[in-house]
């Protein structure tokens, strides 16, 4: 329980202070050789502190990512797809897939319901 707890702490200091998640081409074994552990033990720990595989854990930051930075006035001149790239995510399909399955809007219908005409 304890190790669980170091290995969540370390992943949640790459995630939190590095924002790791921004890596779009993030993997569980490249994470997993970052923290000098081994795939299995971090999938273990973030599952165990989450509920959530891996990937869902990844995605839940880079939807934070993307719903804060379509919120923000000064970020309506760049394109959703831009905004979302450098939340993380690598392409448009997986883009809309996963940030409709976490909010249950599409990515412009979040940023439209945020901003008054």
């Amino acid at each position: 329980e304890a190790r669980i707890d170091q290995i969540y702490g370390n992943v949640l200091r790459l995630f939190e202070d590095e924002q790791i998640y921004k890596e779009s081409n993030l993997k569980v074994n490249f994470l997993a050789e970052k923290l000098g552990i081994s795939p299995h033990h971090l999938s273990m720990a973030i599952n165990a502190k989450t509920g959530k595989p891996f990937y869902d854990f990844v995605n839940e930051y880079r939807v934070a990512a993307l719903k804060d930075k379509l919120k923000m006035p000064a970020n309506k001149q760049f394109t959703i797809l831009s905004l979302a790239f450098d939340s993380g995510f690598n392409s448009k399909a997986s883009l809309n897939r996963i940030f409709k399955q976490h909010t249950q809007l599409t990515p412009s219908q979040f940023q439209k319901a945020h901003f008054t005409k």
